[in-house]
């Protein structure tokens, strides 16, 4: 007997994501970006969650040229800067007049970091198009291919647990 896909589970409030889920749900969304006949020449993923979703989308895509974007936005659950802040090292897109790219993130939420990203690619490349697992409703983009829409907060693995880094050391 064949096992179900997993798919995430709400858990007060709240979109629970798996490694599993990971897996699965960006083979759906290359699958997405391949129905459509879109083929990038490189990927841009944005730091942190989005880096995840862009190298699993390289595999998928077998598009070798990636890059990654560092945009600090979120502080804490719910809680963000004003606007969001490029850091450094800034991608340099020179000679991409004429790349498609694909913009690759873990959620589009108030979808200010997806507008901020696509208007420092606007010029440089030839053509932009977004990929994310989730889209919220109140995004201000509407991303061209999403795994799956939600108004909830979402639990990802990467990010479900505390930093080691206030953890005691092993042994001591």
């Amino acid at each position: 007997m064949a096992s179900e896909p997993a798919t995430p589970t709400v858990a007060a409030a709240r979109e629970q994501m798996s490694w599993a889920d990971l897996g699965s749900s960006t083979r759906e969304l290359a699958g997405l970006i391949r129905d459509d006949g879109y083929e990038p020449d490189l990927i841009l993923g944005i730091a942190r969650g989005g880096m995840l979703v862009a190298g699993a989308l390289s595999y998928a895509l077998d598009v070798k040229n990636s890059f990654t974007m560092n945009v600090e936005f979120y502080t804490g659950i719910d809680e963000r800067l004003p606007v969001p802040m490029l850091l450094p090292p800034v991608p340099d897109l020179v000679d991409l007049h004429d790349a498609r790219m694909l913009i690759a993130d873990d959620v589009a939420d108030t979808g200010q970091t997806l507008a901020l990203d696509k208007s420092f690619c606007a010029g440089q490349v030839g053509e932009v198009r977004t990929a994310v697992l989730y889209e919220k409703p109140r995004s201000i983009v509407r991303c061209e291919y999403v795994w799956r829409r939600t108004d909830l907060w979402i639990d990802f693995p990467w990010s479900a647990e505390a930093p080691v880094t206030g953890l005691a050391s092993v042994g001591s």
